[in-house]
Order: structure tokens, then sequence, then C-alpha cells
């Protein structure tokens, strides 16, 4: 009786320390697997800072160049304004110059209609006056 048992044991123990093993390899590819993890995370880390900082770069050059864009649009609408502005100024002038013309063909025609030998300067002024109020 003692054999049979003892044999029982064995085999009894033989399983648990087999169990034990598997039970210590498997902690063990648990622990790799961990650290695997762990260095992907640390690369997937790595990998995102650099995006984020590759982003960051490509935004200020970005931001540059529109100010760049920003400023050229302003100086160029800038000397189109200087530019109508000194076109209405020419124009203004052409028709100061065209009305002043008109008054004093006005004025000669008044004066002349009045009496031409009797030409003094208060006929002449009431000549501009009428020649005006027309």
């Amino acid at each position: 009786m003692y054999k049979p048992v003892l044999k029982i044991i064995k085999e009894r123990n033989k399983k648990i320390k087999e169990g034990l093993d598997k039970a210590e390899e498997a902690g063990i590819r648990l622990k790799e697997v961990d650290v695997i993890g762990k260095e992907k995370i640390k690369e997937a880390e790595s990998a995102s800072i650099n995006i984020i900082k590759a982003t960051e770069k490509k935004a200020k050059v970005l931001e540059q160049e529109l100010q760049k864009k920003s400023e050229e649009n302003q100086i160029k609408l800038q000397k189109e304004l200087q530019a109508s502005y000194q076109k209405q100024q020419e124009q203004a002038q052409e028709l100061v110059y065209k009305n002043a013309i008109e008054l004093v063909k006005k004025t000669i025609v008044k004066t002349v209609e009045l009496k031409p030998e009797a030409i003094d300067e208060a006929l002449i002024k009431k000549a501009a006056a009428n020649a005006k109020d027309e």
C-alpha cells in the first residue's frame, strides 16, 4: 500500500511542479509583454511629440506667410487708394479750370453787352456777378 500512495504523491508533486513551472514561465512572458508594451508606448509618445513639434513649426511658417501676404495686400491697397485720390484731385482741378474758363467767357460776354466804351471795374464786377448767377 505504501508504494501506490507514494506513486500517487510523486505524480501529484510532479503535476504541481509542472504547474508552478508553467506559471513561472507565464509570469516571465507577461513581464516581457509588459516591457514591450511600455517600449511601444514610449515610442508612440516620442512620435506624437515629434508630430506636435513639426506641426507647431509648420503653423509658425504659415503664420509668417499669411502675415507677409497681408502686409503686401495692405501696401497694394494703399497704393491703389493713393492713385485713386490723385486721379480725383486731377479731375477736380480740371473741373475748376473748365468752370473758370466758362466764368471768364460769360464775364467777357456780359461786359461787351453792356457798353464796351464804358468798361470800368464796377461794370466788370457787375458782369461777373451776373455771369456767376446764371
